[in-house]
């Protein structure tokens, strides 16, 4: 069989879309078409049933991805592998994730490669945004806090954080301490303004939910679509927020900002690694996500 034939085939299996693929490719949709066609007829079997969104692999499909998809990917490692020999050649990473996470986290983690002549190119943007920014080839590596559906994207845990309670120490003191907030629950806080990333609270919601069993009945009253400018509200005395603690630590050590309770279990978030399937075959790519799986080991 032909190699390119069954790269393609290989592609338009995980994007689910021969139009996805082509774009991943870098071939018009007709070209992508043509080639799996030949390989249809080379196999006498149909691969794919064709659907209005696209296709889904019939059974031959579904066994000959199994078995060839390995077998590309090393070939496309190994014909990647040439380019580090030249030291001085540079190799673009495109990035994409929450910008708060990307600037305290991810970027200085990798600055050990970049050093080394690695190049990045950070983008920002919703889960969905960076799943689709993945699919269409525009981004390489996307730190989410959800898994992607589907054979395209491939996620890999990357860590947990814990997200506190916080607010001013005037707000504090208002509420009276952990012990009356603990004893009343979500109730004791319904007069306090709320910082949020957005106007559906998707962060109050999360730890109400985890931690009081309940759901807010609050709006925000300061909606800010990055969590440094929640810290930096919060740290105002704009209201309460909730914040993971690696970006608040330094606030709360300062005495900025106070926690409001420790529960005894906190709400966690995961952060996620994702790739399009098959992807970690190009040799950078694969030491940046290796490298920022080691760093999160201390995180």
């Amino acid at each position: 069989m032909d190699l390119t034939l069954l790269r393609t085939f290989v592609t338009v299996h995980r994007a689910g879309s021969f139009t996805r693929a082509a774009a991943l490719l870098g071939l018009s949709q007709p070209a992508v078409t043509s080639q799996i066609r030949a390989l249809e007829k080379q196999l006498g079997r149909p691969l794919f049933l064709r659907q209005a969104r696209g296709v889904t692999p019939t059974g031959i499909g579904e066994e000959l991805a199994h078995k060839v998809a390995p077998h590309i990917d090393a070939l496309l490692e190994i014909a990647e592998a040439g380019g580090l020999d030249d030291p001085s050649a540079t190799t673009t990473l495109h990035l994409a994730g929450p910008p708060e996470f990307l600037a305290l986290r991810a970027l200085p983690a990798l600055t050990p490669l970049i050093t080394e002549g690695l190049a990045v190119r950070a983008a920002h943007g919703t889960a969905e945004e960076l799943f689709e920014g993945l699919a269409a080839g525009h981004h390489e590596l996307a730190i989410t806090t959800s898994r992607p559906r589907g054979r395209l994207l491939t996620a890999t845990p990357l860590c947990d954080e814990e997200h506190v309670l916080v607010a001013a120490p005037r707000w504090a003191a208002r509420l009276g301490g952990a012990a009356v907030l603990r004893d009343k629950g979500a109730p004791a806080l319904e007069h306090l303004p709320v910082v949020e990333v957005h106007e559906s609270l998707p962060l109050v919601t999360r730890y109400w939910t985890a931690v009081f069993d309940t759901k807010p009945v609050t709006d925000g009253s300061v909606i800010a679509p990055d969590l440094r400018a929640v810290l930096t509200c919060v740290a105002a005395g704009a209201g309460l927020g909730v914040l993971p603690r690696y970006l608040c630590s330094d606030a709360l050590d300062t005495g900025e900002i106070v926690a409001l309770l420790d529960p005894p279990v906190p709400p966690l978030r995961t952060y996620f690694l994702v790739v399009r399937t098959g992807s970690l075959a190009h040799p950078h790519l694969a030491r940046a996500h290796e490298w920022l799986l080691r760093a999160a080991v201390s995180w």
